[in-house]
């Protein structure tokens, strides 16, 4: 899922009861297809190719994990100074089937405004995803996911919504570990990325604006639906060391890696400006857990003018606990 919390904004009225009719629809679909698709491998991994958790966005993987981010970062608010977020989230997922996966995540954010500040929680959100496609020989892994957010569970002094969303998501991720001979350098690089669009239940909301010094004043605005990009560029050292055979499946999983990585982010609220950043970053990937940190960097000023951090830890729990997440809760 993705975590710029800058983005508040959200599609024009379209009622609750369609968005839960569309909701168990994609249900149904990701159940059928999940009962169809290709056996999944732990830990992302498609051949040679480990696709590592991306920090910034969600990662074509079907997996059980823990994933726990912490975050600050610096951004314009709709009206008055800018924003100051110190957040901390966790996203839980758990394999239904081999190939279908149920995560639900939540956070903390502390927000300061310079002249007020407030605490809170930011709204739980949910996340089907099914395992579409994969290619172990080529490396190549797609996926699709049914996302959505449940309104006013969190709260609305830290920006949570108070309206819930849900809308469709794809990810996908491509290695180039079947480069021929002539073009080995690129062997050690990957592609990551995600498409998925957020639709508000509600056209009218509320909003509160701090342009008056020392207060929060409610202030109604109109939803909009946004619409998330992100793509990453990695690069695995796997490729450097004799586990790699050109043209070979590895014998055992290619774990014990960093991977350097450049992640660009995109929120374009309908109407209004995309909030735009690049996250250069660096992962390390063992068999039990994987560790990553990446900075914050505004590609226009929708974005703001600071650079931010975040940071993450993202545990395998089928590896750390095997008796109670080594299998799916339905099938083998």
């Amino acid at each position: 899922m993705f975590t710029n919390p800058s983005v508040r904004l959200f599609p024009h009225g379209c009622s609750a009861a369609g968005h839960v009719h569309a909701l168990m629809i994609g249900l149904m679909v990701a159940l059928a297809l999940s009962w169809t698709s290709p056996p999944a491998h732990a830990h992302g991994i498609a051949g040679n190719r480990l696709f590592p958790g991306t920090l910034s966005f969600e990662d074509p993987a079907v997996m059980d994990e823990l994933v726990l981010n912490g975050s600050s970062v610096k951004h314009p608010p709709e009206s008055g100074n800018d924003v100051v977020d110190h957040a901390f989230s966790w996203e839980f997922s758990r394999l239904l089937t081999p190939t279908l996966s149920l995560s639900v995540g939540n956070g903390y954010i502390h927000r300061n405004w310079g002249s007020v500040s407030r605490s809170g929680l930011d709204e739980t959100s949910l996340l089907l995803k099914t395992l579409l496609w994969q290619n172990d020989l080529h490396e190549v892994m797609i996926s699709a996911g049914l996302a959505g957010s449940i309104g006013s569970s969190g709260g609305q002094g830290v920006g949570a919504n108070q309206f819930s969303t849900v809308g469709p998501s794809l990810f996908f991720g491509k290695g180039f570990g079947d480069a021929p001979a002539a073009l080995s350098w690129l062997r050690p690089f990957a592609v990551t990325g995600v498409l998925a669009a957020e639709v508000p239940t509600a056209r009218p909301s509320m909003t509160l604006d701090n342009s008056v010094p020392g207060q929060l004043v409610p202030e109604p605005f109109l939803t909009s639906t946004v619409l998330h990009w992100g793509l990453s560029i990695q690069y695995s050292t796997f490729y450097l060391t004799p586990g790699f055979t050109p043209g070979h499946l590895p014998n055992h999983e290619p774990l014990y890696q960093f991977i350097p990585i450049v992640e660009f982010a995109v929120d374009s609220p309908v109407g209004k400006p995309s909030v735009a950043t690049i996250n250069p970053g660096l992962v390390y990937v063992s068999d039990k857990y994987q560790i990553g940190a990446e900075a914050i960097l505004p590609l226009n000023s929708a974005a703001g003018h600071s650079t931010g951090v975040r940071a993450q830890l993202l545990l395998f729990t089928d590896d750390l606990i095997p008796s109670l997440f080594g299998k799916p809760v339905f099938g083998r």
